[in-house]
């Protein structure tokens, strides 16, 4: 096999891994990260590293736990290396307040500002299970924690979230 064959044969298993999971990995970004923007730029910075470590992916049924991995990491990483504007909304022009709004949910507002307003210790594994599908073996795995404290976590998010205390920061 010669060099064009194997850069070939990388590029296919990478596109094929990656077309399936990837919105999957731009969700999760999002979720972590609370910006559509920066989290446009943590996927393309995991799937630049996962296209340099494909080799370390051994077996293809494991690829969506490896990038999604990938992502959380390369999220720590982009926050690690970048100070981040911030906008004091309260004075905003007309037209850039213009650019926040969009058709009110009320309900579903409420619900997203509770989950964002979640420590990171307990929204990253509630959004793993409720909008990745994950399971508490597999979060657990991905998060380097043991079961019990994925359950526990959980259930401190729900109530939380149930009592509308997000907001605490140690319970």
């Amino acid at each position: 096999m010669n060099n064009s064959d194997a850069v070939g044969d990388r590029r296919r298993r990478f596109d094929q891994v990656v077309a399936v999971f990837h919105a999957d990995m731009y969700r999760y970004a999002a979720w972590l990260c609370r910006d559509k923007a920066i989290a446009e730029d943590v996927v393309q910075d995991a799937l630049l590293r996962a296209w340099k470590s494909l080799d370390a992916l051994r077996d293809d049924a494991a690829a969506k736990q490896w990038l999604l991995t990938i992502v959380r990491r390369e999220n720590a990483r982009y926050f690690e290396r970048r100070r981040l504007d911030t906008v004091d909304i309260d004075n905003l022009t007309a037209s850039q307040s213009a650019l926040l709004a969009e058709a009110p949910n009320e309900e579903l507002t409420d619900l997203r500002e509770a989950i964002y307003a979640l420590d990171d210790d307990y929204r990253e594994p509630l959004v793993l299970q409720v909008l990745m599908g994950y399971s508490t073996n597999e979060i657990a795995e991905l998060m380097g924690l043991r079961q019990g404290a994925v359950l526990t976590r959980l259930h401190r998010a729900r109530s939380k979230l149930r009592d509308g205390s997000a907001h605490e920061v140690n319970s």
